[in-house]
């Protein structure tokens, strides 16, 4: 008999006629104006983008599908009267316009939050400051490892609002969810991961409070059933074991805990009231990275109700990354490696990555657009990690003064070059790069100064990279 989801069929027939608002012409929310162009709502799409700016294919089927538009500078004045809203991750809860629509009684948001409403599965729901990509990935390979059907979504993946009928009580559902999916949700993943937090996106958070609380409601809504993992290490997660509404296992690369999962003398180990069983070799995995075995480990923790550990590990071992984090681009004749991890928008982020290299020949060009964060951590593992620094982007000048400053507390000196554009760091790291030198793109700020997002930033370091280095 097929499988029939009452809550989806009963949430499309509420749907039906109701004045339906769209913030946002997103990835994720381009399929949900079809959909609810089929379900007959009176639909009005808002975006601050004006209108000449916007994709004339975009217009002409919101035209033709006779719903109202609101665009440009002030495009939300006209957000008033609306039954349901779905609103954009980037347009926070925190908007006033928002905040005046719930207050008069309408239903906020969001196309994720839906999904996990109601899907009739397993929802694993990973996030985090760091490692949120390469884990919800990871979690997913290994589910379908173990032959699960498998949808992911969230920040990485598909939009899946319009695959929930597709969906039965046997699949799994995968996301990777940020601080502005999570920041108004209802409503918890059965699973939840938490990588760690550091401060991030304070430019738009109003407070770390507010980042910190928004990440908190991944398991806030969770019930006794449900499991939390956390990382151990990291004080702001650690203490979220108090609150867990259920099973709650951790993580470790620096601590003994009794029970859950270590990182320890270049093994994954499992511990149970003390007792600790080796579960993988680190240096066979294709990963690298300390941070990166914590990832690892937190995988295996989200799947161990799902998937028998060995073939865990088997995939593990086997998984490559991502693209845009640690990634190898190019190894020269001269030995010298080029990696590209466009993804660390953060000083934590890149500080994993110099650290996952032993040995301290790294060229690093970093900067980037500035999201209101102390460089002043980045600045001694740089220096203990890098025999020359390149910079570019609004963070120039913070990441310049933190290191000048680290290198003249250690009575140490290292060449600190600026460049303007990308393309003139990769041909300077050129001239400077000798044998067996590692060339790490690791900006430690997002990319918004000159670029779209992160990974139009690491396509094109991988470009002039394959233009120059080869040459």
């Amino acid at each position: 008999m097929e499988y029939v989801n009452e809550k989806l069929v009963e949430f499309n027939h509420y749907l039906s006629g109701r004045k339906v608002a769209v913030i946002g012409l997103g990835v994720s929310n381009l399929p949900l104006i079809d959909y609810l162009y089929e379900l007959k709502a009176q639909v009005t799409v808002f975006d601050r983008t004006d209108i000449k700016d916007i994709n004339r294919t975009i217009v002409r089927k919101i035209t033709n599908y006779g719903m109202g538009m609101s665009f440009g500078e002030n495009y939300l004045e006209k957000l008033v009267g609306f039954d349901i809203i779905f609103r954009s991750p980037s347009c926070l809860p925190t908007t006033p316009e928002l905040m005046a629509e719930a207050e008069r009684g309408a239903i906020i948001t969001t196309e994720i939050e839906m999904v996990i409403e109601l899907c009739p599965g397993k929802v694993i729901g990973v996030t985090g400051s760091d490692g949120k990509t390469t884990t919800t990935t990871l979690i997913a390979e290994i589910l379908k490892s173990a032959e699960y059907n498998v949808f992911l979504g969230g920040n990485i993946g598909t939009p899946l609002f319009t695959r929930i009928h597709e969906m039965t009580p046997e699949d799994i559902v995968v996301l990777e969810l940020s601080s502005f999916q999570l920041m108004d949700m209802k409503i918890s993943p059965t699973i939840a991961v938490i990588t760690n937090i550091t401060p991030n996106h304070l430019d738009k958070h109003s407070d770390m409070d507010e980042y910190i609380n928004a990440k908190k409601n991944i398991f806030k809504y969770q019930d006794e059933n449900s499991l939390l993992v956390l990382n151990y290490d990291n004080d702001i997660t650690r203490n979220f074991e108090k609150e867990a509404p259920g099973k709650c296992v951790c993580f470790s690369s620096k601590n003994k805990i009794p029970n859950g999962y270590i990182v320890d003398d270049n093994k994954i180990k499992y511990c149970e009231n003390g007792l600790r069983s080796h579960i993988l070799d680190t240096k066979e995995m294709k990963l690298r990275g300390t941070h990166n075995f914590e990832n690892a480990a937190a995988a295996m923790i989200a799947t161990s109700e799902f998937v028998d550990r060995n073939i865990a590990c088997e995939t593990i071992l086997k998984f490559k990354g991502v693209e845009h984090r640690l990634e190898l681009v190019l190894e020269t004749k001269e030995r010298i490696k080029w990696y590209n991890d466009s993804v660390s928008s953060s000083p934590t982020r890149t500080i994993a990555g110099l650290n996952a290299f032993s040995l301290r020949n790294i060229i690093l060009i970093a900067g980037g657009y500035d999201k209101n964060l102390d460089y002043t951590p980045l600045a001694k593992p740089i220096v203990e990690n890098c025999k020359e620094l390149i910079l570019l982007g609004e963070t120039t000048p913070k990441i310049e003064k933190a290191v000048k400053t680290e290198l003249k507390e250690q009575g140490k000196k290292m060449k600190i070059h600026k460049c303007t554009d990308l393309r003139e760091t990769v041909e300077l790291a050129k001239q400077i790069a000798v044998k067996g030198d590692v060339v790490l793109f690791s900006p430690a700020s997002a990319s918004f100064d000159m670029f779209k997002n992160f990974a139009e930033r690491g396509k094109l370091f991988k470009k002039y990279v394959k233009e120059v280095a080869k040459n």
